[in-house]
């Protein structure tokens, strides 16, 4: 059991350091961030979706930037599209579930809206069929997947993909370049004085 412990801690260690030695992906983390920002001077708002695991990631992200972050500030416009779970089970059932999140980008999202969609695969139906419905919109869309990409390689603008197929893994990096995004926006948006 120790050894998995370890083994663990290397793994996610090695993914996040090939991030690190990854210009591309500093500059695609970059560029995430600069259309975020852009988004809410414009006075937009950011939706973020995900299945499981990346569900509740898109839910604490969403969390981190209507909340706070590292310190006390306005509030920004953000929320993760399945936290309204009479919604999420009435369009499932009435529709299907893979219409779950296009059909609410299609009540709330606006053109310059940014739509954060989180899948280790990338092939998640519901994602996916979110991001052809942002384009239409005229949306942001960024994808947060693991190292192909899957299907929304072609549907994003842009793709932050994890160089790792091990969902864990994947997903904790996931968490730290979303980590990483709102405390570029909040001190952007609101710099504390020195």
């Amino acid at each position: 059991m120790k050894e998995t412990i370890l083994e663990s801690i290397r793994v996610s260690v090695n993914v996040k350091n090939a991030i690190l030695a990854d210009p591309v992906m500093i500059d695609k983390i970059l560029t995430a961030a600069k259309e975020i920002i852009q988004c809410y001077k414009q006075g937009g708002k950011l939706l973020f979706c995900g299945n499981g695991g990346s569900a509740a990631d898109a839910q604490h992200l969403s969390a981190e930037l209507s909340g706070r972050f590292y310190y006390d500030r306005p509030p920004l416009s953000a929320e993760a599209l399945h936290v309204n779970t009479s919604y999420l089970t009435a369009v499932a059932n009435d529709y299907s579930f893979n219409e779950v999140y296009a059909r609410m980008v299609r009540a709330v999202g606006n053109k310059g809206d940014i739509l954060v969609g989180l899948s280790t695969s990338g092939n998640s139906e519901n994602i996916v069929k979110a991001f052809i419905e942002a384009k239409e919109k005229g949306m942001i869309t960024i994808a947060l997947t693991g190292i192909t990409g899957g299907e929304l390689k072609e549907k994003s603008q842009i793709l932050l993909n994890i160089p790792s197929k091990d969902t864990p893994r994947i997903q904790e990096s996931h968490i730290m370049i979303g980590h990483i995004l709102c405390q570029l926006v909040e001190a952007e948006l609101f710099p504390k004085e020195r």
